[in-house]
């Protein structure tokens, strides 16, 4: 079954849309650092007229959960879950690592890819997805995302591919991982979401808006006091 979805992240610098109406997909991609909550609903009734369609005739919205920074994870949790409550519609929500995967996955035809984004403060949010047998992006058995510092990536990935943000900015620190680093995947397009959220609303996987949750990854944030600062 083909599910009528509306995606959307804000997770990172960039903000994209995508809705997926009766067999067609039109969507929107931009970097637009802090300007998401401005232009994310008037780009979501533009993709409408375009899909021509309503909200309410959608079977659900998919966000992007994180990881990303903390505002922007917030902002495409709180934007999915108004839109639902207006519509009354199940959401499902996919990871910002995860789609980036699924995008090296169709576009480059990778069977497995390490993903990465820039968590700032010396860390990056990172996990390594392979490609099932389904073509989508899954983390392997006892895998998860984590966030950590370049030097502590494990030398299971040393040779890899990998996409997104993390690998320009601490290129020195994972010299020694001679990672193939695709330049064209750097931040996660929602687009990419809508075939994993596919499979999670066939399942039954859904939540009611009240119950939609943004994945940190890193829930805490350690901040270095100021000297003479308690």
């Amino acid at each position: 079954m083909t599910y009528n979805l509306l995606a959307l992240d804000a997770s990172t610098e960039a903000l994209s849309i995508a809705i997926q109406y009766n067999g067609q997909t039109v969507k929107h991609f931009e970097v637009c650092p802090q300007q998401h909550s401005q232009k994310v609903l008037p780009l979501v009734s533009e993709l409408l007229d375009k899909a021509g369609c309503k909200l309410q005739d959608l079977d659900g919205i998919v966000f992007g959960r994180g990881p990303g920074s903390f505002t922007g994870v917030r902002i495409s949790v709180a934007i999915a879950q108004g839109l639902a409550y207006g519509a009354n519609l199940p959401l499902v929500g996919v990871s910002t690592l995860q789609a980036m995967a699924q995008q090296a996955i169709e576009e480059q035809g990778l069977d497995s890819v390490i993903t990465g984004i820039d968590a700032r403060m010396g860390e990056i949010y990172f996990a390594h997805y392979r490609k099932s047998e389904k073509g989508l992006a899954e983390l392997g058995i006892d895998e998860n995302e984590v966030v950590c510092a370049p030097v502590d990536l494990p030398e299971s990935i040393k040779g890899l591919t990998a996409v997104g943000t993390a690998w320009e900015p601490y290129a020195e620190q994972a010299t020694g991982l001679n990672l193939d680093v695709i330049s064209e995947i750097t931040l996660p397009d929602a687009a990419y979401m809508l075939k994993i959220a596919e499979v999670e609303f066939e399942k039954g996987n859904t939540v009611h808006p009240a119950d939609a949750q943004p994945h940190y990854v890193r829930d805490t944030v350690t901040w270095k006091k100021l000297p003479g600062r308690e």
